[in-house]
């Protein structure tokens, strides 16, 4: 039975900083368990408001359904009371419906809806895809809209109505109208979370939108770091924020946009970097080759947290 129900979720989230840990792979790229397993429980010894297990940093898109498991089992058995873990659910919707099941059995406390695979789909599509997944589970539900699965405010607010349990919406797309619209439209009803390529970058304009939160890979190998922005960003320290704007996140994003899926390897390259190895990225993802390992060093030192 999960700790929270979808109300204490949602509240939960909205209250702080979230991050999706990366999955830990051994050099032959078998999911590394006891790895995986020790970062989590570091992790958790921060203020976090909540972890997603299994998500797109920790590179959902490359493990099997098994291991999908494996790793959100792990990540429940390796944190404290009180910090809740989300499960990721996608691909079609029968199977987004089948790792909904297995993350309630693992005793996940919400999930995270990725888009379906490849697939376009109309509003009535998705929104039909979304109550499926939201039906077949008692957990509390956090849309992520992105890519090929983009909510308009109008099917996100009809869902809101049908769908009790559906808790938050989660931005990749970065179109402040629709924020906007939606916010004024369901209010409190939804916990708002910012979900562009490393989230620091827009987490002032987001917080005027109602966004009070967003997920932060940097937090895996820069927690402190990533703490101090956050509560600058919370307490409106717009000083402070758009100093480590520029003295470090812009810096990073120049690295992570050198190559497609680098979003995903700068941050393995980050844990490299500050002593905690998490191995290699899997295909079709590339790690950062060593003049980049060096740059990011650079990044890190400037940052001032060396966990």
């Amino acid at each position: 039975m999960p700790a929270f129900t979808p109300t204490e979720l949602a509240e939960q989230l909205g209250t702080g900083l979230l991050s999706f840990p990366v999955t830990h792979f051994t050099p032959d790229l078998a999911v590394d368990e006891p790895a995986y397993r020790a970062h989590v429980a570091r992790l958790s010894e921060y203020d976090v408001a909540g972890l997603f297990a299994a998500g797109g940093t920790g590179e959902f898109f490359s493990l099997t359904a098994p291991e999908v498991g494996r790793v959100v089992r792990a990540a429940v058995q390796s944190t404290p009371m009180g910090t809740p873990i989300l499960a990721p659910a996608g691909y079609g919707t029968a199977q987004a419906v089948e790792l909904a099941h297995d993350a309630e059995a693992a005793g996940a406390d919400g999930l995270l809806l990725f888009p379906p695979y490849l697939t376009e789909a109309s509003q009535d599509g998705l929104a039909a895809h979304v109550r499926a997944v939201c039906a077949a589970t008692s957990l509390g539900v956090v849309l992520y809209s992105r890519a090929n699965a983009v909510y308009s405010p109008e099917t996100v607010a009809a869902l809101a109505d049908t769908c009790p349990n559906l808790i938050g919406f989660k931005d990749g797309v970065g179109d402040l109208e629709a924020i906007t619209r939606l916010h004024a439209r369901l209010g409190d009803r939804l916990v708002y979370i910012g979900g562009l390529p490393t989230a620091e970058t827009f987490a002032l304009p987001y917080l005027e939108l109602g966004v009070t939160t967003y997920s932060s890979a940097m937090f895996n190998f820069l927690p402190g770091f990533a703490l101090a922005f956050y509560a600058a960003v919370r307490a409106g320290d717009r000083t402070t924020v758009r100093r480590l704007v520029a003295d470090v996140v812009l810096p990073y994003t120049e690295i992570r946009d050198r190559k497609r899926g680098y979003a995903v390897s700068i941050v393995k390259a980050g844990l490299r970097v500050t002593g905690h190895p998490a191995g290699p990225v899997r295909p079709p993802l590339t790690d950062l080759d060593d003049a980049e390992l060096e740059l990011l060093a650079e990044i890190v030192k400037a940052a001032g947290d060396q966990p």
